[in-house]
């Protein structure tokens, strides 16, 4: 499949089959993650996989909405952002999941972006918060994003080119 191929077949996904992500499809999407650009070369990125069924319906309450879905999925990668490398972790660990994403696309698995940051688990816990407490993540690690993913129970159409906004482009300055 070729790039632009890729972009348009990308679609969030949340409803997977019972098929387990192989280890092979795990490493080359991590592989694209550990590989993706990072601000002055810091790689400030951490991943960590979950296939684990029990910490996987644990991980499906991280939020008070926009989750669930997590509990039928048969995989999950946690990124993590190590703050004390670089103020630009949020940037890098976005980069990473972008690139997993189109990675998946290509080996026909499905994902969903799950947002971690600045969300909330409940009306007293941050959604990091109770990710960091459930896996009791080191205290120099910010969580980004779960990234959820299997193979898609249902295939998504695909996005068009002729679909893009060329009227969010401007040429040298942007109207107020």
């Amino acid at each position: 499949m070729d790039f632009n191929q890729l972009i348009l077949s990308r679609r969030s996904v949340r409803k997977y089959t019972d098929e387990p992500v192989s280890k092979a499809a795990l490493h080359s999407v991590l592989e694209a993650g550990l590989l993706a650009p990072s601000g002055k070369n810091t790689h400030s990125t951490e991943f960590l996989t979950v296939t684990d069924r029990e910490t996987l319906e644990k991980l499906s309450r991280s939020r008070s909405m926009g989750a669930a879905f997590l509990k039928n999925a048969p995989a999950a990668v946690i990124v993590l952002g190590d703050h004390d490398k670089t103020d630009t972790w949020v940037e890098d660990g976005s980069l990473a999941v972008s690139y997993m994403q189109l990675a998946a696309v290509e080996l026909g698995l499905g994902s969903c972006w799950i947002q971690v940051r600045n969300r909330m688990a409940d009306a007293e816990k941050t959604t990091e918060d109770y990710i960091k407490e459930l896996l009791d993540l080191p205290a120099r690690f910010s969580v980004l994003s779960v990234l959820a993913l299997g193979t898609p129970a249902v295939a998504a159409k695909a996005h068009r080119a002729e679909d893009a906004d060329f009227g969010r482009v401007h040429e040298g300055y942007v109207e107020a």
